[in-house]
């Protein structure tokens, strides 16, 4: 798997003047665009768009301050429908136009191209599951809220915080299935994974009924076969560092690849909410192994 990524880093290098598709990328690694976005911001910890946006400029960089060519020229090289565009463009990763760079000299950040390694520690294992599951539904309450990788999300603690208890007691009393009780449900998030995007948050239980109540909301998620993966630790690196590892040293060992859909983690925490126990439920599909 981490050969086949390196080649398409390999695709993105020998066309980084020309419009890239993440289709053609994914096709490269042998898996779905949307299992190679998800690995490749796992891996890279940036968005695919961002990185090749990075490495674009990094190199156009190069010929500004080169100077054989003029601005307008290296902008339509690289794609951009005009020096503007370009210049926008150019600020946003150098922290200065590309103008100014050229008459002065500015020093420009360069993004370093990347290639994938297994480093391979030994020190671990990692417990998991294949779960088989009919149609069920998620039946709670529902929020828009912005990615956080690291840390605690405000905007989530907040919208718990506002679901009053009788609610919460109300949701609880319809779990009839694994994960059991109150769970986190994370849907509909943008493909990049970018920090700050948004996605559709569920305080929710896993139940095979609708939801009884007009107050409450239902997700419909359709049969499928779901990794679920379990560990212990500080709450909340614990859980970031086991998604992190998921895709950074499962999939790439297992004849399994993500699939769209919700992923459910169930946390039990500490009395002083410290610790946590967590499971995990990502949705996969299996892929064929080669002879």
């Amino acid at each position: 798997m981490l050969e086949r990524l390196n080649e398409a880093l390999d695709h993105i290098e020998a066309h980084i003047r020309r419009r890239i598709e993440a289709t053609e990328l994914a096709r490269i690694a042998a898996t779905s665009e949307y299992h190679f976005r998800r690995m490749f911001s796992a891996l890279a910890g940036m968005p695919l768009s961002e990185y090749i946006r990075r490495r674009r400029l990094t190199v156009a960089g190069a010929e500004v301050l080169a100077g054989d060519r003029t601005l307008l020229d290296i902008a339509v090289r690289y794609g951009y429908g005009s020096g503007e565009a370009f210049a926008r463009a150019f600020r946003a990763v150098h922290g200065v136009g590309p103008g100014e760079a050229r008459r002065y000299g500015a020093p420009l950040h360069a993004q370093p191209r990347m290639s994938f390694r297994l480093v391979v520690e030994g020190s671990s294992s990692m417990r998991y599951r294949i779960v088989e599951k009919e149609q069920f539904h998620v039946v709670g309450k529902k929020a828009r809220v912005p990615l956080v990788h690291e840390g605690v999300n405000p905007a989530i603690a907040e919208f718990i915080r506002s679901i009053g208890q009788d609610t919460t007691e109300r949701i609880a009393a319809l779990s009839d299935q694994q994960p059991e009780g109150v769970v986190a449900v994370c849907d509909d998030l943008d493909p990049s994974r970018a920090e700050g995007t948004e996605l559709d948050y569920y305080h929710a239980v896993v139940t095979r009924a609708d939801a009884p109540d007009d107050d409450l909301d239902t997700l419909v998620v359709p049969p499928g076969t779901w990794a679920v993966f379990e560990n212990s630790g500080p709450f909340p690196e614990a859980l970031q560092i086991l998604w992190r590892d998921v895709f950074t040293q499962w999939f790439p060992s297992n004849p399994y690849q993500s699939r769209p859909g919700p992923e459910i983690l169930r946390t039990r925490l500490s009395e002083n909410g410290n610790q946590a126990d967590a499971a995990l439920w990502i949705p996969v599909e299996r892929v064929a192994v080669s002879d």
